[in-house]
């Protein structure tokens, strides 16, 4: 069954609907965004999150102590790099990591070889910031990608109603949404139920018997 990461999280009610809603993973984003936070807030939310699901940090271009110090202070289970980190960087940094690359072309799916991460996640090119711009790419894009299905996270203008096709044609390790499950840029708890459900091929009666 594919994992769920919902990312962006900044406020404890919204840890708990994920969690309670059977997420794997929630994402916490250090990065200049409008969903950013420190990593007092980080450390606060991270209080309701059970250690059966990965506590992951988003983080564009940040120094190596930076890194080092916000995930041994939440603490995090992997460091996401968003930004221009060479993989020379990554290795030296040390840390269990997630590269995020931007696809456009085949081309930006083939950097992945560069990288010697555990986890790959391919999203869009951001617009407003770093980091996706809650449209979708072209997901045939990825068998340039080399990667192997037991290492892809896809992102990138997932919602409710394309989850289910966009798992049956990538076949990921794990999907990632933010946007989709916002409301007027505000995460809804009931979009991130609704999500993680139809992720995890459950209807709301499964959903119900199972809480």
């Amino acid at each position: 069954m594919t994992k769920v990461k919902i990312c962006g999280l900044m406020k404890v009610e919204h840890v708990q609907a994920a969690v309670e809603a059977g997420a794997n993973a929630i994402g916490f984003v250090f990065a200049p965004s409008r969903r950013e936070v420190s990593i007092q807030q980080a450390q606060k939310l991270a209080e309701n999150i059970p250690d059966s699901v990965l506590k992951i940090g988003v983080f564009v271009d940040a120094s190596k102590e930076e890194l080092q110090r916000t995930f041994k202070e939440v603490p995090l289970d992997y460091i996401q790099y968003h930004g221009d980190e060479s993989p020379d960087f990554i290795r030296e940094v040390g840390l269990p990591s997630i590269k995020a690359l931007a696809i456009r072309d085949e081309e930006d799916a083939k950097q992945a070889a560069a990288y010697d991460v555990d986890y790959f996640l391919f999203d869009t090119p951001g617009v407003e910031y770093k980091g996706g711009s809650g449209k979708t790419f072209d997901w045939s894009l990825l068998e340039s990608a080399g990667v192997s299905l037991g290492q892809t996270i896809l992102a990138g203008g997932l919602h409710a109603e394309n989850i289910e096709e966009a798992i049956r044609q990538v076949q990921p390790y794990m999907v990632d949404v933010s946007s989709g499950v916002e409301i007027d840029r505000q995460k809804d708890t009931e979009r991130i139920h609704t999500f993680i459900h139809r992720a995890k091929g459950r209807n709301d009666r499964d959903a119900d018997n199972r809480n």
